[in-house]
């Protein structure tokens, strides 16, 4: 359980009875990486697991502020770590409490986060733009002990509906503290060697994130040691990894850490392989691109929207970015049309795309030309499926396991995908199956050469005169277009009658 002060939430795990009971399929189509299987050290805590290699490249580079210029060395970031585990500890965080990490882009997060590992604590992480309603549905939901964050943001705390600051929670500030909160350095002063022993196993929650999943509001994603110590090393482990980081490489990190995203394929991938990390605390298309210059990035983890201004604007002419030689997007499909329009800009770097799902740990799939022995890959394809994992696509109507160049919605098993949905075992048991497969709501195919291609939502398919349009595809040619900056293809209700109800998809463009 995740006990913070004396109110327990209990992390439930479904029962056999209440759990998605599915058709038997006729026959079973289970799909597996090209890459062998690999041995995986998930039976330490996460932070050993992402420092064990740190006397290999202890005086190198790991962080780096893009709006400071401060670096700090892999020896500094895991002291620093160690610190701020300590000063958690000395402010009554103890193993199985939660703390909140409200943070935009910075050192603070990673100090907090895997100094909240170092003691047993779970760590939530939030968006600091969200509303203070937002906040505040998180914060009561994880029954958070502790906010780290922003003086800038503290206003949103101090709303009438939370508790009180200093008296019911504590606020810690990176910046100058407003009233009743702390100064980060009571974290990051303290004695290293004060860190109490504690026994962590590994199906003892470290991460807290909260998603939609498949459908519905935000729900806590209980992530432990175990999935996040595998999802990374199905990525970075090994003799030919996936996603071959080099000591030396400087990963960009504009997308925000409190998303699963950045802070597994970038974060704590970047830690375990010996690569810097270049933060940027929001995306500004200028000031982005004179970084990747200044900086020689030379991996950059992107999303389709900056892949759309990285290909379309025309002052991205005017830097070199001849240092980048791999660019990963994710969170949402990629069309092959803007993939092709990205190359153009840097021809230098192997393009690709991963996929995934916070639920999922996050990564079901990357793509096999990042790796250090690379496969031939195909635009438009998000990969194919991690090492040391099973994935496979089912009908939704009858739940039978289909095989190649068939849509269906793809699950996947492996030890890599989350716990449960926090004291939510109905949700739970509704996106993880009896069998343990994890049920993504993505509709999906592999083809012959075992790449996965992402269709669309289950709930999202346009069924028109029989035949199924994803708007997704809409979408992808769309921006295609020269005079398209943006689009977005959604459902709306044309008109309702007793028999049934009739949508019309309309295109929402940025010209």
């Amino acid at each position: 359980m995740i006990s913070v002060a004396d109110h327990p939430v209990e992390l439930d795990t479904p029962k056999l009875d209440q759990q998605l009971s599915l058709p038997e399929p006729t026959s079973h189509h289970i799909f597996r990486s090209k890459l062998p299987d690999i041995p995986i050290s998930n039976h330490v805590p996460l932070h050993t697991y992402c420092f064990q290699n740190l006397s290999s490249f202890s005086d190198k580079q790991c962080l780096i502020s893009g709006s400071s210029g401060k670096v700090y060395s892999f020896h500094e970031t895991h002291l620093l770590a160690q610190k701020t585990a300590a000063g958690l500890y000395s402010l009554g965080v103890q193993k199985g409490d939660v703390i909140m990490i409200l943070l935009q882009n910075c050192a603070e997060f990673v100090f907090a986060f895997m100094g909240a590992s170092m003691i047993g604590a779970v760590s939530t992480t939030a968006n600091p733009f969200y509303t203070p309603n937002e906040i505040l549905k998180q914060f009561k939901a994880s029954r958070a002990k502790l906010v780290v964050t922003q003086s800038q943001y503290v206003d949103k705390l101090n709303d009438d509906s939370f508790p009180k600051i200093g008296e019911d929670f504590k606020v810690i500030t990176i910046d100058d503290p407003s009233e009743n909160c702390l100064d980060f350095s009571v974290l990051s002063e303290a004695n290293e060697n004060e860190i109490p022993q504690v026994s962590i196993h590994p199906d003892d929650p470290v991460a807290l994130p909260f998603s939609s999943g498949t459908t519905g509001l935000p729900k806590g994603v209980v992530l432990t040691h175990k999935s996040l110590i595998t999802s990374v090393a199905q990525q970075v482990d090994g003799e030919n990894p996936n996603l071959y980081l080099k000591q030396g490489d400087v990963v960009l990190c504009v997308l925000p850490l409190f998303h699963i995203y950045s802070l597994n394929s970038v974060l704590l991938c970047s830690l375990r392989a010996g690569a810097a990390v270049l933060f940027m605390h929001k995306f500004e298309i200028g000031a982005l691109l004179e970084l990747i210059q200044r900086h020689k990035v030379s991996v950059a983890a992107v999303v389709p929207p900056l892949v759309l201004a990285l290909a379309k604007n025309p002052v991205v002419a005017q830097f070199d970015l001849s240092s980048i030689r791999v660019v990963l997007s994710g969170a949402a499909p990629l069309g092959k049309e803007l993939e092709e329009a990205l190359r153009g800009r840097v021809p230098q770097a192997v393009l690709g795309q991963g996929y995934g799902m916070t639920e999922a740990g996050p990564v079901l799939s990357m793509c096999l030309g990042f790796a250090k022995q690379p496969f031939p890959t195909k635009s438009g394809s998000c990969g194919t499926v991690v090492r040391n994992a099973e994935l496979k696509v089912i009908d939704p109507e009858t739940g039978c396991s289909l095989g190649y160049n068939q849509p269906g919605e793809i699950c996947i098993r492996g030890p890599q995908i989350m716990k449960c949905y926090l004291n939510d075992s109905v949700a739970t048991a509704a996106t993880i199956d009896v069998e343990g497969w994890l049920h993504t709501g993505d509709i999906g195919y592999v083809d012959d050469d075992d790449e996965i291609f992402i269709v669309d939502r289950v709930k999202e398919i346009i069924k028109f005169k029989g035949f199924q349009v994803p708007p997704a595809e809409l979408e992808s040619l769309l921006v295609s277009h020269p005079c398209i900056a943006d689009a977005a293809v959604v459902p709306y209700v044309l008109f309702h009658c007793s028999s049934s109800i009739h949508l019309q998809y309309q295109c929402l463009l940025q010209v």
